[in-house]
């Protein structure tokens, strides 16, 4: 999909507030120096990818939201400790 030049520069926006935003972290930079504490020199490597979809106004293409899991599905968000309420 062609994204026009706004859209190129918010997406550019978004990345940069996110990397900024990891940068300044101190819930990273804490991890960061436990890791050193132990031993360990640490390399961050994150890749951001930002999928764009045409905003559809006239709600032609939405689904009814249902979602099927399987168990395996089930035991993960258990061991996440994501409850899923499966009488809607």
């Amino acid at each position: 999909m062609d994204i026009n030049d706004e859209a190129k520069g918010i997406v550019q926006e978004l990345g940069s507030a996110i990397n900024e935003a990891v940068e300044n972290s101190p819930q990273v930079a804490e991890a960061i120096e436990r890791l050193r504490e132990a031993g360990y020199e640490m390399e961050l490597t994150l890749r951001l990818e930002i999928g764009l979809r045409p905003h559809d106004e006239d709600g032609e293409n939405q689904t009814d939201g249902s979602l099927e899991l399987t168990d395996e599905d089930r035991r993960t968000l258990r061991r996440m400790k994501i409850r899923i309420d499966e009488s809607e």
